[in-house]
Parts: structure tokens; sequence; C-alpha cells
């Protein structure tokens, strides 16, 4: 199912109750990117960290760290606070310049470039810390990741020409279809800052999703969830992988971890610790004794 063009280019003066009832698509892979070629089997390498350094003056917060995120996989990338987990995503996702090392995506290396230009060539992301526009609705929210995507010049925007309009409309349509995907479609027309914390969280999620990534990070976005809020967060992300996504998670929540992720990388004071299937890394002895320290006796 999908909302007609016309419904689609009036959606922004439409209510929230209004927008709730009109007939959107719940697929995502169908109405946010309908044109991307959708690959759900895990195979390939479609991400590479090579001997990724990163270094603040004379502290080594990432140190010499590899692994890879294979297509159609979701990766969890774990550790005890101050295990450089953050450190390795800001440096994958260009937010630091590393001091050494590579980061490559479908081969290509990221080095060098501007945050916007590696969402455009397929990374997009998620914070800890909620970074929505408050005064903008959540409809707004997400047609503003839409326009990675857009081919418009600024002068053809301000002007309006027809080209302008098709990708105007086709985002809010793909906007909505993404917030239906999310769960908070009826939330369309709400501000962001009004939103509940669970439905900002999803938000992002739904904005992230909005630059048609090749690899989505999520940076614990379980993070103030209660139980129920987290059951239904690992759901969200088996179906974004479903519809063709790679997912790499950071989250403190084992549980959480354990019951989505295919595969587990573990960080310790910068460095690779583990590299494993969740089973595996759950009864990796170095991996207990990071998270709960060694005994008297063997630290001895």
């Amino acid at each position: 199912m999908s909302i007609s063009p016309e419904a689609g280019a009036d959606l922004t003066s439409h209510g929230p109750t209004e927008l709730a009832e009109l007939d959107i698509a719940p697929e995502v892979a169908e109405g946010a990117a309908p044109e991307r070629e959708i690959s759900v089997g895990v195979g390939d390498n479609i991400m590479e960290v090579k001997n990724l350094t990163v270094k603040f003056g004379g502290l080594v917060a990432l140190d010499d760290v590899s692994f890879n995120i294979k297509r159609g996989e979701i990766l969890g990338l774990i550790g005890p606070n101050g295990a450089g987990k953050t450190t390795c995503f800001n440096a994958m996702t260009g937010v630091y310049k590393p001091t050494s090392g590579q980061v490559l995506l479908e081969g290509e290396s990221l080095g060098g470039r501007q945050q916007h230009k590696i969402t455009r060539l397929g990374l997009a992301r998620t914070f800890q810390n909620i970074r929505l526009f408050g005064e903008m609705t959540a409809l707004e929210n997400v047609v503003v990741g839409l326009d990675a995507r857009h081919g418009t010049s600024v002068l053809g925007a301000l002007f309006r020409v027809p080209r302008h309009r098709r990708e105007e409309r086709t985002a809010i349509e793909r906007g909505m279809a993404l917030l239906e995907f999310v769960g908070i479609a009826e939330n369309a027309a709400v501000l962001s800052r009004n939103l509940s914390y669970g439905h900002q969280r999803r938000l992002e999620i739904a904005r992230a999703l909005a630059t048609d990534p090749k690899v989505l990070c999520l940076d614990e976005p379980a993070a103030g969830f209660n139980p129920a809020e987290k059951e239904e967060l690992m759901t969200l992300i088996r179906a974004i992988r479903s519809d063709g996504y790679t997912v790499l998670l950071i989250e403190h929540d084992m549980k959480l971890v354990m019951g989505v992720t295919d595969r587990i990388v573990v960080l310790e004071f910068g460095k690779k610790l583990a590299d494993g299937l969740p089973a595996e890394i759950r009864n990796d002895p170095r991996v207990v004794a990071a998270y709960l320290g060694e005994p008297e006796d063997d630290a001895a």
C-alpha cells in the first residue's frame, strides 16, 4: 500500500489524527527507498575497520583496532565504560579523524571525508544524546534526513521548480512510511520536543533510515528504556535488518545485545578483546573478566 502523491503533497497541513488515518505503507524498504537494491542475506564484508588508532594528545583512545561488518548482519560493539566504543563509532562516521588506520565502506575509504559526504556514501548513525530539531514536527525531522538524497539546487528549491516539487512530495510520502515503520506515524504532526523519550529515540532511527544507509549505526538506542521498550526495540532492529539494512549496534544492555546481534566485537582499554558469536562471547573468560573483574587469586 502507498499514499497517493496528491495526498502526500498536503500532509503537512493535516493534524496528527488525520495523518494517522491516511493509507500509509508500512514496508520501509518499498516506501522509503523503492529504488534501492534490497539484500538481506549475510555475506561479504560491507565495511572494514583496519588498524584504527585514535590519539588525543598522549592518550590512546583506540589502539590498532580491526574488524569487519558483513552485509546483512547485526554486529554488536560492546565493552566496559571507557573501552573506546564511542570513539570507534566517531572515527568510523567522520566525527573524529583517526590518527592512523582505515575505514572502508564497500571497498571505498572514508578517510578525510566530511560527515555529510560519508552519509551520502551510505553510513548513517544515531547518537547517545538525542539530536532532533525540537521546533520541527516528527515528519519534518525525517524529511530533513531524506534531503540527503535530493538533487535540487538551492535556486531550484527557492523557485520551487517542478523537480523540487516532485522531490518534496516524494519526501513526505517516504517520511510517513518511515514513521509508520518505526511505530510513531500518529505523531507525525507533533513537535519532536513534545514526543515521549521513547518516541524521540524511534524518530532518530527513522531520520537515520531516511538517508537510505548501507550501514546503520545505532549508538546506545536503548538508553533510558524500560524492559518493555527494550523488547520493542529488539523487534524494530530485527525488522530493520529484514528490510535489507546492515546494523552496527553499541549498547550496554547485555541481554539486548545477546538477543538481537549475529556477532559481537568486544573492546577493552581501546583494544579489541574478542570477536565472535553471542554464545562464544558470553562464555569467553576474558570478556567476563573485563566486565566483572578478575578474582583476587587470579589477579595476584
